[in-house]
């Protein structure tokens, strides 16, 4: 499509992230579809959460934080939480008239004419004074390079497409992965799997104790100063460790958290180490991991040596009219939200300084 259409605010994603940002642009006098637009190109409302698999209920879910302006209650804890935040999200555009278009692809945002970027989508060619990028990590599943691993002859799963543990029924499986996800993954499959692995590059580290707001702070302190000195931003779970909860106690106890160093290569049946230790596997589920989305940005050049985007709250060094939010320390559902309201109120002092923004409600 060539149309050309102008808004003074262009948000891509419509996750956790890109649903806050746009009710604080909405709710400080913003219009839907005349100052600003919402891309998304998932099928659905729901963001990546649309797309986790059956298993994981919402009763399983870790810090669902309630988008701003809009409670999420009374939600069976036995339902799958890709059902369960799927219609919450659909409540809330419907709530608040965000008018989210989809499915809309971007595949790039350049510079164009008087000062505006020019978002290039299957929807056409959006120019901007000011963009909201919003698109998380989930299309990014990052997959590790091992020698020899396209001649194993078993299967190779992602954490992106997890099928459930019934898929793994009666099969031998390494699991590679010391985050949440390996540790859900390995727990659940325990009862169907024939044997079940677990191989990590770092010893996992486990918390004890509750993790209070100045924990919480610290560690979203260590990821914020990785993408201010413009290096990839890690998670905040890989600086705060595991909870030593109920589960991961008797994970421990029975052996299933049981973990080895990474191995060193990949074989036609299974993983060996140089020790020349060899283990068997029908199945290995990479749960490695996600790397930020944001390959639509390189025409603007964000990038830093460090391979990062260098930002200052929410908003690149680099170009100030650019805001991440869900990246870096705020890629959490809490995190989320609070990016969202910083990044606009950042963007309303940008366009109040040259030509005005619409009034506040």
């Amino acid at each position: 499509m060539n149309e050309m259409r102008e808004v003074e605010v262009a948000v891509i994603g419509a996750g956790q992230a890109g649903l806050a940002a746009a009710y604080h642009l909405r709710r400080t006098g913003f219009e839907p579809e005349r100052d600003f637009v919402v891309l998304d190109h998932s099928p659905g409302p729901g963001g990546a959460w649309q797309f986790r698999w059956p298993s994981l209920t919402y009763g399983r879910v870790h810090g669902m934080h309630a988008l701003p302006g809009r409670e999420l209650t009374g939600a069976d804890p036995a339902r799958p939480s890709s059902e369960v935040i799927a219609e919450y999200f659909t409540d809330y555009e419907r709530a608040f008239d965000l008018r989210v278009r989809r499915p809309v692809d971007v595949t790039a945002v350049r510079e164009g004419a008087n000062g505006r970027l020019l978002v290039e989508s299957s929807d056409g060619t959006w120019a901007t004074k000011a963009l909201i990028n919003a698109t998380g990590t989930w299309d990014r599943p990052f997959w590790p390079r091992y020698p020899g691993q396209e001649n194993f002859r078993g299967r190779q799963f992602h954490t992106a497409r997890y099928p459930g543990p019934q898929a793994f029924a009666g099969l031998r499986v390494v699991v590679v992965g010391g985050g949440a996800s390996g540790t859900q993954h390995l727990l659940e499959l325990a009862p169907y799997a024939a044997a079940t692995t677990w191989v990590t590059r770092r010893p996992p580290v486990f918390r004890e104790g509750p993790f209070d707001e100045d924990a919480g702070r610290a560690a979203v302190a260590l990821v914020e100063e990785r993408v201010r000195q413009g290096l990839p931003p890690k998670s905040v779970v890989s600086v705060t460790g595991l909870p030593l909860n109920d589960a991961i106690r008797q994970g421990l106890a029975d052996g299933v958290l049981d973990r080895l160093p990474m191995f060193d290569r990949i074989t036609a049946d299974g993983v060996e180490w140089k020790d020349g230790r060899r283990v068997s596997a029908d199945v290995i589920l990479w749960a490695t991991g996600f790397r930020p989305a944001v390959d639509h940005l390189a025409p603007l050049r964000l990038r830093e040596p460090g391979g990062g985007i260098r930002v200052e709250g929410t908003r690149a060094v680099v170009d100030p009219r650019v805001h991440l939010v869900g990246y870096g320390p705020s890629a959490s559902t809490i995190g989320a939200n609070r990016a969202g309201r910083a990044a606009v109120r950042d963007i309303r002092r940008l366009l109040s300084e040259p030509a005005g923004v619409p009034a506040a409600a």
